[in-house]
């Protein structure tokens, strides 16, 4: 969304741990050259420094900078057991010298809620800007619906007894994804079950506050709002758990809403990729949009990327292969290891799985796409091979 490309367009990705390309300009850049006063108010580290999301803000509020911590101690426990990385600090100058503090700062929208707080400081921003006459351009990042699902307040489990003992372990072993390290899965479909409750929970929980603030930002005011997802989780389809780098409905099937000023709804029944998002905000803003930037959900296309997830360096070799995939009516193809895989898209009653297509069977060549889509795909294809053995 920020830079309306693909993971091996823009150079970030989880495999090489890279931020995006200097030469590929940002959203949030592109509105600042338009006159719009920039902000980011997250609970996401991810989208600040570390992936250089935060380039072209003009101001990024990290909340957990300005929340106090709830049961500091716990807090603290609980962050360095589900780090790795931080455990590794721990024994390590770092600790000494009091580095860690960032880190475990930012853990702290895993164990509470802080939606309320974002939304306050997004009203004190919009508030000044407005006194000044200052169109803004404002991207916000809520944690609560993000694992490990917020249900309360300040974090607990949904049970009591051993079985909460089971659920806390199986969150730690969701986040630490440890089936990429010993191929068998640590909990059983119980378990799944209640992590699954989690999430709808934690959705049920913020939509009213969401809602109310939607409607705060939309009615009676010259703002365009977007409401959406980074992505979802694939909770226990084709028999694991996957909280990263999928490109299974069940990790990228996300609700969109988008809200015009005064303008009628509608409904685009098509699939529509987040990254063509990127040109619809320019153009509602009144940006120059690139000529290679889709603007209309009508002409998006349905491409996905993942790079393979290194854990601690023990990922194991039937895990460690990149991925692209497309959309095209009710099918999906997959190109994983010079190979061409499709299943029909998912249901609610579960996530058919990729089969390899006939030899010599090329869905980019050989489906009715229209010329220019075709050509499209096939430089994607060609160009996801090449990143893909550079970076593996």
């Amino acid at each position: 969304m920020f830079t309306g490309l693909l993971p091996h367009e823009h150079g970030a990705d989880t495999q090489s741990r890279q931020g995006l390309d200097p030469s590929v300009p940002t959203l949030a850049e592109r509105l600042r050259a338009r006159g719009y006063s920039t902000h980011q108010v997250t609970a996401n580290v991810a989208t600040t420094d570390i992936f250089g999301l935060d380039r072209g803000f003009d101001e990024v509020v990290r909340i957990w900078k300005e929340v106090p911590a709830q049961h500091r101690k716990l807090h603290e426990a609980m962050v360095l057991v589900g780090k790795p990385r931080l455990r590794k600090k721990v024994l390590s100058t770092d600790w000494i010298r009091g580095k860690l503090s960032e880190d475990i700062e930012a853990g702290k929208v895993w164990l509470q809620d802080t939606v309320a707080d974002i939304f306050d400081r997004a009203r004190r921003i919009l508030a000044h800007n407005e006194r000044k006459n200052q169109p803004t351009f404002l991207f916000i990042n809520l944690m609560e619906t993000h694992f490990p699902y917020h249900v309360a307040p300040i974090f607990e489990p949904l049970g009591r007894g051993l079985d909460a003992v089971t659920e806390v372990v199986a969150l730690y072993h969701l986040v630490n994804q440890t089936f990429m390290t010993t191929g068998k899965q640590p909990f059983g479909p119980g378990t799944m079950g209640r992590i699954k409750s989690r999430q709808r929970i934690a959705w049920e929980r913020i939509a009213g506050q969401v809602d109310d603030f939607v409607c705060e930002l939309h009615e009676g005011r010259d703002t365009t709002v977007m409401v959406g997802s980074d992505h979802g989780d694939c909770f226990g389809e084709m028999g694991w758990s996957y909280h990263f780098n999928n490109v299974t409905d069940g990790g990228n099937r996300v609700p969109l809403f988008w809200l015009e000023p005064g303008g009628a709804s509608k409904i685009v029944e098509r699939p529509v990729s987040a990254r063509d998002v990127h040109g619809a905000v320019l153009e509602a803003a009144g940006a120059d949009v690139p000529p290679s930037i889709v603007r209309a959900p009508e002409r998006s296309e349905c491409v996905l990327e993942s790079a393979w997830y290194d854990s601690q360096g023990k990922t194991l070799p039937r895990y460690k292969y990149n991925q692209l995939a497309f959309v095209n009516g009710n099918d999906r193809f997959l190109r994983r290891d010079g190979h061409w895989l499709g299943a029909q898209v998912s249901t609610l009653a579960g996530e058919p799985e990729f089969r390899p297509l006939p030899p010599g069977v090329d869905p980019v060549e050989e489906l009715s796409h229209e010329p220019e889509s075709r050509t499209r795909l096939r430089r994607l294809v060609t160009d996801f091979e090449a990143y893909s053995t550079r970076i593996s």
